[in-house]
């Protein structure tokens, strides 16, 4: 037999059991103390408007050895910096300094870096209001801006 209350008069005991064992449980807490919009530096959307600083190499982890193409981007909502992949071959070419970019969170274990990426979360969608796939496939040219 285990050690929850049954019986009449029960309910109060089991309401304050469940109300202390929830927060044992990591999900509940990260919503109830809404931990991600106070510290994802996209404060909890999807997605996010940012502006292109510069264009930088991140080095792969082990046992890869590769230098993926990636940009910083200072986000237009809080002026927070982030470091954003950018996905297919050759499209950082694309990408410019001071080019308005859209970032989304590449979706890694727990919202964690994906794959061999250390310490990045974010890829870049589109720019300058243009999709970037479409753009590496040649579908439409970079508008100027």
């Amino acid at each position: 037999m285990g050690n929850k209350a049954n019986g009449m008069n029960a309910a109060k005991r089991l309401r304050k059991k469940r109300e202390t064992s929830r927060w044992y449980k990591k999900k509940f807490v990260q919503r109830v103390l809404r931990s991600k919009e106070r510290y994802d530096p996209l404060e909890g959307a999807s997605q996010a408007k940012g502006i292109v600083l510069e264009k930088v190499q991140v080095e792969a982890k082990q046992p890869n050895s590769a230098m993926r193409k990636c940009v910083k981007v200072q986000l237009i909502k809080n002026g927070k910096q982030v470091t954003a992949f950018c996905t297919g071959d050759g499209a950082t070419k694309l990408i410019d300094e001071h080019d308005e970019v859209i970032v989304e969170q590449i979706g890694g274990i727990k919202g964690r870096a994906k794959g061999d990426l250390p310490g990045i979360r974010w890829c870049v969608l589109k720019v300058n209001d243009q999709s970037l796939d479409a753009l590496r496939k040649g579908i439409i040219e970079k508008a100027r801006k």
